[in-house]
């Protein structure tokens, strides 16, 4: 029983402006362990920085280790809707980081909302009145 591998979910949130990743269960009901890039660095500008994000995944991983979770699957969501579409720039850095850690990555999903038709931008009929 104690060679039994686990398997978990890593949602990973990636913006401009911070990266956070969620380590779950396969259902998604249990949070095993959470890290973000402002946990990390104390200025606000580094909060979606690389490095902050490779420093996230390997403290959310250890913690995820020592719970006894040696798969992981990756879903990758950037902003969304009438926002940006692609992932921050701290998302690429945090998969590295999963893989470098001990963690076997099974699959890498992308689960950016994307609105079939449209999103209504915020501002309304006559715009934006500075």
């Amino acid at each position: 029983m104690a060679d039994e591998k686990k398997a978990a979910i890593a949602h990973v949130h990636s913006t401009k402006n911070n990266t956070i990743i969620t380590v779950t269960d396969l259902s998604g009901a249990e949070t095993i362990a959470k890290c973000s890039g402002g946990m990390i660095v104390k200025t606000d500008r580094a909060k979606g920085s690389p490095y902050a994000a490779m420093q996230a995944a390997f403290k959310a991983a250890d913690i995820a280790k020592e719970k006894g979770i040696s798969y992981i699957y990756i879903r990758i969501r950037a902003k969304g809707g009438h926002h940006s579409k692609t992932p921050g720039q701290g998302a690429q850095a945090m998969v590295r980081a999963l893989a470098r850690s001990g963690l076997r990555i099974l699959r890498i999903d992308d689960v950016t909302p994307i609105p079939t038709d449209t999103t209504k931008r915020p501002g309304g009929r006559r715009g934006r009145r500075v």
